[in-house]
């Protein structure tokens, strides 16, 4: 049996660089958990709504959207959630401005996909989750973010996926937390200030979707016309401009030879 590889985490860099900025922010580097997410929601539901960066070396249950699975394997995938207590006047876009920070932490290459998927090259290189619960008088988020860093099995995939390997070569799972983590805060503490508005325009730049033919999966056709300052994929139909607000409803490019 092959050993885990030894991955370095840099704990203590994030810690220093988010700390000033987040009081009471801690770095949890976890060897397996069943998912970031879940464990993260279990402990804030247990009243512990301190700010923390829960990273797992390994995800036996781990969850994307709309219940389906995301697994990792030491050193295969960065999985991590950030948990916290947040209070923006309106939640709309928050995947999106999330999707945003980890995307242009990246590369430039990397797309966003509405509303939470982050792909290179049509590929799924990284999603995002986020769980929100109202736990005595606050509201406690739960954000979720998966990323491929070695190529990774398609069989069973709707969408084939790619790892950050191939588009950066070398680069870890640890090296791609700490360019991650420390923007993401920022855009989450801007998000609370701010709202989505601010990050509409840096979404449109890298959607993958615009201008391209879609099928939703509510029957929905039309052409993607990018995102509003709320965060709604717009989707040019034979009735009109639709604002696609659903978190629930998918999105699929239509190739050419689908009706």
């Amino acid at each position: 049996m092959t050993p885990s590889p030894v991955i370095h985490w840099p704990a203590e860099a994030i810690w220093e660089a988010v700390a000033p900025t987040l009081p009471g922010f801690t770095v949890e580097i976890l060897p397996e958990i069943d998912s970031t997410n879940t464990e993260l929601m279990r402990r804030g539901r247990a009243g512990r709504l301190e700010p923390v960066l829960l990273v797992a070396g390994a995800q036996t249950a781990g969850r994307g959207r709309m219940g389906r699975e995301w697994r990792s394997a030491p050193g295969d995938s960065l999985t991590f959630s950030l948990g916290l207590p947040l209070a923006p006047a309106d939640w709309s876009g928050l995947s999106l401005a999330v999707g945003v920070s980890v995307a242009e932490s990246l590369n430039p290459a990397v797309g966003l996909k509405w509303p939470n998927d982050l792909w290179w090259q049509d590929r799924k290189l990284a999603g995002i989750l986020i769980e929100t619960a109202m736990l005595g008088t606050q509201r406690y988020v739960v954000i979720g973010v998966g990323v491929n860093i070695a190529p990774r099995d398609a069989t069973g995939l709707s969408t084939p996926p790619v790892g950050l390997q191939e588009l950066l070569p070398g680069i870890g799972a640890a090296q791609t937390l700490l360019r991650l983590a420390g923007p993401l805060v920022q855009t989450v503490q801007a998000f609370q200030t701010f709202g989505f508005a601010p990050f509409a325009a840096r979404f449109n730049a890298r959607d993958v979707l615009r201008d391209r033919a879609v099928t939703l999966s509510d029957g929905l056709q039309g052409t993607a016309r990018g995102v509003d300052a709320s965060g709604a994929l717009l989707v040019h139909t034979a009735a009109g401009m639709k604002h696609v607000t659903s978190s629930e409803i998918s999105v699929r490019p239509r190739s050419a030879d689908q009706p």
